[in-house]
């Protein structure tokens, strides 16, 4: 009774576990199905699920085939009789065990190594679909003349199906020879006939099957020699094309007249003439294709490499700038003057749309400022795009006002609060990027808004006759699903909302009533959501009722992904208000890294700076690429999740190829709306990308290439944490070649290969609207003239007056933050512009405030509170119109000088600048008192520079022998 019992729980136990796993993969199947039926993305799904399971059953059933005839055959002409011997006396009672269950065996087997088999071809649906659907580049490959479709679209799928055949004929030839070996066909313990005739005709069989299948992958493998990475360059070397070529084809041809000699071992009987040929190419296979290239190598290539290369590497820059679309990038020389010349109010228009909010460290001041509850946050790092305010082009440093439930309270943190209470984020918070306010000319340090909480703080919903739908659904920060839906039984809304900007209203609340979202209404749907998420809530809460919607999958990146898992998404998704609703916009790129003789690189590798997050690129087959396209412009409302895919490189032939794997699901060019085609913009990390490699492939002569002579690379980041690569910035880039032209640009600098000095200045405009979009330009700079970053951060750090205004953050209480140091040509010079931030340390509710603007201009540096007094300190002339003025003092020593302004002798000027630094201290004492070190810091700093100033007139006087009352100037 005892075994029964135990043997039905056994059953049950196995048939509630089957059943479990039953019912969470259906459960994953259908509610996947249901999430791309309700984004409208219905027939990626079935494609990719249809072309995965007809790839899994194809090869599985080939597989399984394969091995239960081989199994089959093996049994069939087993031996009848077998010489008596220990080692078949020891096989007998396996025979015995294993005979009565044979057909069970022979299946159970044959199915399992067709599950993996087809589990196998199952992920080989991007090599199987770019084969169906690929076309033609309209290019060919320099040494096989074949067009670059070939490598691209058909040769991974043909190493694939070879690559198969040989698996198929190792795994049969192996059970074969374990069903002969069981049965007496190979017997190891005697002198002769150790094979029968029938085992003897099978192996030979599969093993000539496999040699055949590798000469084809020898054949192949000569293809492989374009896009193979090399210790020099990836692509065909010199060693490749007269050492490992040859030996490709030589070893191909001794691999076909092996197999030739297994199959006629059908007949002969005879393993002497296959055992010669198969030893024959296991030598050739070490001597031709690992011993003799190496030879090559080292006594023909490495004495004289780089001639012997030349011609190799030429056709890897050729590629490499064409696989990267490198190719237009005008690079023009630029010899940038080294004083400071010019006006300053010519140097404050040209420099008035710089800047100086710096997206990654201000932030926490969106945070402290903007954020009226707890549980709304903004990203880490901020975005900026840029808006026309009456005919005005402005950048703006902004972000989305997203949920962070990590906010909650504690005790709040339950199912129904978390899930299906607080569900979404609420606006738009923006800044103008050069610290100005909306009529561009008011310049402080403190952020100007063009979008918050307060009332007068509106300028971007001004844009729009009724506002803009600021309720958001779908953002970076969304939580992993929310239930939405007012119930028809009640009149009440459900889920918390910020309510209108200044608002105070804890209780106010809302109902999302957009399309997007899964109706979770019925019995089955609560089951099937209730076994995704693991929460009996949904068939328990009555907060899931008949018009309930359930939110999943909310990031702009994954939903891109999801839809598009062809594409790899740009790691930065960007917020932009058009036509009255917050759209989150991505850059999706096409790549391989198939593309011959172009140089192959880590995308990550490439992309990696200060402000890139880690692991981005989740639907990227390999981290390796050789070739970048920015193919489509995708969508993502943050209300409803509605996703659009806009082609955007019309030429890229994978993008073709992808439109006809999954045809209606890229939207047509012409289809992008003239709103949303004036917030596109040039990507960052195809930038980044394009950068890296031209950084090295702006060389185009192989010496020079070999040699590293002009090699550039992108500087580090003086102010980041960790060595990495300073990131490129967005700004108003004006066109030294063009005066007055002005232009939306995405930037960065080059630094010469291992040195500090800078290279080059490059730029690419990033105005989608422009006929230019997407030109890039170079000026290159003369060597060792120009300081690069790290110089430059080293000289505004040890200049005497940058020291002197910042001696107050050595108080203890106060930290710097220095922002991004931008690079941009201004006045036919280069000009760099570093804000600094302030900090008090210690305390939870600080923010970065913008405290002083350091400029390097020429040969000179200033430091101001502000872009034009750091302007004004760089030219050495006074910007205060209001405060007693202080003339500089001509040169000359003795009689002669003139009067200065307002006929102010010396000692009325250091009385006045006295007067100016004790009011500063007494600001300082007043802001300590008042708790706000940041302005106390500030204007003890003031107050020493006035001090500073005053004994500088006080020592010249007496030097210059007239005392204290000779007239005098000073700038700042």
């Amino acid at each position: 009774m005892a075994p029964r019992r135990s043997r039905a729980l056994l059953i049950t136990a196995g048939v509630l576990i089957v059943g479990f796993f039953a019912l969470t993969t259906f459960s994953a199947f259908w509610t996947d199905k249901r999430w791309f039926d309700e984004v409208g993305f219905e027939k990626v799904f079935t494609t990719l699920i249809w072309t995965r399971v007809g790839l899994f059953t194809f090869f599985a059933l080939l597989m399984a085939a394969f091995v239960g005839v081989n199994m089959a055959l093996a049994y069939r002409f087993r031996p009848l009789f077998r010489m008596p011997s220990p080692e078949q006396t020891g096989l007998d009672r396996y025979r015995q065990a294993v005979t009565p269950i044979r057909v069970w065996l022979l299946v159970g087997t044959s199915l399992l190594l067709g599950l993996f088999a087809g589990t196998s071809a199952s992920g080989q649906w991007r090599q199987f679909m770019l084969w169906r659907n690929g076309g033609e580049f309209g290019s060919e490959d320099k040494y096989f003349k074949q067009d670059i479709g070939f490598y691209v679209f058909d040769l991974p799928w043909l190493h694939y199906l070879v690559d198969s055949l040989m698996a198929f004929a190792i795994v049969g030839l192996l059970m074969a020879a374990l069903v002969h070996y069981l049965y007496g066909g190979i017997q190891l313990q005697t002198r002769h006939d150790r094979v029968s005739g029938a085992a003897q005709v099978q192996l030979s069989v599969m093993l000539g099957i496999f040699v055949l299948a590798k000469a084809a992958d020898y054949w192949l493998d000569r293809f492989d020699l374009v896009t193979d990475s090399g210790q020099l360059i990836t692509g065909m070397t010199y060693t490749d094309k007269e050492a490992v070529l040859p030996g490709k084809n030589i070893l191909m041809g001794i691999a076909v007249i092996c197999a030739i000699l297994l199959f006629l071992n059908v007949w002969r009987r005879t393993w002497m003439l296959p055992g010669v040929g198969l030893a024959l190419l296991a030598l050739s296979a070490v001597l031709i294709g690992m011993i003799w290239p190496a030879i090559v190598q080292q006594f023909r290539v490495n004495p004289s490499e780089p001639d012997r290369e030349a011609p190799f590497i030429k056709a890897n820059i050729d590629s490499t700038r064409a696989a990267y679309d490198l190719e237009d990038i005008e690079v023009e020389p630029f010899s940038p003057q080294l004083t400071a010349t010019g006006e300053l109010a010519d140097l404050e228009a040209q420099t008035s749309s710089v800047p100086l909010v710096d997206p990654q460290v201000v932030n926490q001041t969106f945070e402290q400022v903007q954020q009226v509850r707890a549980y709304y946050s903004v990203a880490d790092v901020l975005d900026v795009d840029r808006y026309d305010f009456d005919g005005d082009d402005r950048a703006l440093v902004l972000g989305v006002r997203e949920l962070d439930q990590s906010g909650i309270n504690e005790s709040d943190r339950n199912w129904n609060n978390l899930h299906t209470v607080y569900t979404h984020g609420n606006g738009m918070i923006a800044a103008y990027a050069n610290q100005r306010g909306e009529d561009d000319t008011q310049e402080t340090s403190d952020l100007q808004w063009a979008e918050g909480q307060q009332a007068d703080e509106t300028a971007l919903t001004d844009l729009f006759e009724d506002g803009y739908e600021s309720r958001v659904y779908y953002g970076e920060l969304s939580p992993s699903y929310s239930v939405v839906g007012k119930p028809s039984s009640d009149a009440g809304d459900v889920e918390l909302d910020l309510g209108n900007p200044g608002s105070t209203d804890e209780g106010q609340t809302t109902t999302y009533d957009g399309e997007g979202g899964v109706p979770v209404g019925d019995v089955f749907s609560k089951l099937m959501y209730a076994v995704r998420f693991g929460e009996p809530n949904f068939l328990l809460s009555g907060r899931v009722h008949e018009n309930s919607r359930v939110l999943y999958h909310r990031t702009p990146q994954e939903r891109i992904e999801r839809v598009a898992p062809w594409l790899t998404v740009d790691s930065d998704a960007y917020p932009a208000v058009i036509d009255g609703r917050i759209v989150w916009i991505l850059d999706g790129y096409t790549s391989t890294d198939r593309y011959p003789q172009a140089q192959a690189e880590s995308l990550e590798t490439m992309t990696e700076d200060s402000l890139a997050p880690d692991n981005v690129f989740g639907t990227l087959p390999t981290d390796e690429v050789n070739y970048m396209r920015n193919a489509v412009k995708a969508t993502v409302d943050a209300y409803d999740g509605t996703v659009r895919l806009y082609e955007w490189d019309e030429e890229d032939p994978l993008l073709k190829a992808w439109s006809e794997a999954f045809p209606g699901t890229v939207l047509e060019k012409s289809e992008i709306s003239e709103e949303l085609m004036e917030h596109l913009r040039y990507p960052e990390d195809l930038f980044k990308v394009q950068r890296y490699q031209f950084a090295r492939y702006h060389v185009t002569d192989p010496g020079e290439f070999y040699q590293n002579n002009d090699r550039w690379e992108v500087p580090e980041d003086p102010y980041a944490s960790a060595p990495t690569y300073q990131p490129p910035y967005r700004l108003f880039v004006d066109d030294p070649t063009i005066p007055g032209d002005e232009t939306w640009s995405l930037t960065s600098v080059f630094t010469p290969y291992q040195k500090n000095n800078l290279a080059a200045f490059v730029s690419v405009n990033s105005d989608a609207t422009s006929d230019d979009y997407g030109r890039m330009r170079a000026l290159q700079l003369p060597n060792e003239q120009t300081p690069g970053p790290g110089l430059i951060a080293n000289e505004m750090a040890n200049s005497d007056n940058v020291r002197r205004e910042l001696q107050a953050f050595n108080l203890g209480e106060i930290d710097p933050t220095f922002g991004n140091l931008l690079t941009m040509p201004v006045n036919e010079g280069l000009m760099y512009v570093q804000p600094v931030y302030a900090v008090r340390q210690e305390s939870e509710a600080s923010y970065p405030i913008l405290q002083f603007v350091i400029v390097s201009y020429g040969d000179s540096v200033g430091i101001g509170d502000s872009l034009v007094e750091a302007l004004a300190d760089v030219l050495g002339v006074d910007v205060d119109e209001g405060a007693d003025p202080l003339p500089e003092e001509p040169p000359g020593e003795g009689g002669g000088q003139q009067d200065p302004p307002d006929n102010q002798t010396r000692e009325e000027q250091i009385a006045s600048l006295l007067r100016q630094a004790q009011a500063a201290f007494d600001a300082a004492d007043a802001a300590y008192r008042a708790g706000d070190p940041v302005e106390a810091a500030r204007q003890q700093a003031r107050a020493q520079r006035f001090v500073s100033e005053a004994v500088t007139l006080y020592d010249e006087g007496r030097a210059g022998g007239g005392g204290a009352t000779e007239g005098t100037g000073s700038g700042r």
